[in-house]
């Protein structure tokens, strides 16, 4: 079995369909220590006049607004045009910027699953997350479970969401920071030749460019 883990100091804190036993109900769970600094912060900001009720929910109704599509057409364009995933993996941001994909200030790092790797993306001791390209995170991203064992048994919490890896194939676990995102290039599936970016942009789904799940031609 080949598992790595790249690991960080953090000084920070397609939705899929299977039933996750590890996921915790996070409406009913107690808000973190970071969570409360969050709150705690955007109060005080509000107080001293530094932000207005609206600012706060237009840039609420903009983060949630997002959707994985800009991810998934970045990931098709990656797919049929090996300069521009060149760049992508060289320097995610700028090439993010080519096709009019805002990262924000966080580096935006670029892996590739091979027939030889697979990646997966996690924050261990929050949940950052590339918004700008897949939206809003899934509840599993956030749950301590995750979090938590992801970076134990990634094999055995792949399988829970129906990804069975090879054990002759490494498994590296990116942890992401506060200044600092991942995003993954999955495998082009089989049986795609000849299809446009349109139709392979339909295939990927969020949790592939996390890297939990891989896109399938069917």
């Amino acid at each position: 079995m080949a598992e790595e883990r790249e690991t960080h100091d953090h000084d920070h804190d397609h939705d899929h369909d299977h039933d996750l036993t590890f996921q915790p109900n996070i409406e009913d769970s107690e808000a973190g220590r970071y969570e409360l600094m969050t709150y705690a912060i955007r109060e005080l900001l509000m107080e001293k006049g530094h932000l207005a009720p609206d600012e706060l929910r237009a840039a609420q109704e903009k983060v949630e607004s997002l959707q994985h599509s800009d991810g998934a057409k970045v990931i098709a364009k990656a797919w049929t045009d090996a300069d521009f995933k060149n760049r992508l993996l060289e320097d995610g941001n700028a090439a993010l910027a080519e096709v009019g994909v805002d990262a924000g200030a966080a580096k935006m790092t670029v892996v590739e699953n091979t027939d030889d790797v697979q990646n997966v993306v996690v924050c261990t001791l929050c949940s950052c997350y590339p918004r700008a390209v897949l939206g809003m995170p899934p509840d599993w991203y956030r749950s301590k479970s995750y979090r938590s064992r992801v970076v134990i048994e990634p094999r055995q919490v792949l399988a829970e969401f129906g990804t069975d890896v090879p054990d002759d194939m490494t498994v590296r676990v990116h942890d992401s920071l506060a200044d600092l995102r991942y995003l993954v290039i999955p495998r082009r599936p089989a049986g795609t030749d000849g299809w446009t970016e349109e139709q392979l942009a339909a295939i990927v789904t969020r949790d592939t460019m996390v890297g939990v799940a891989n896109p399938t031609a069917s």
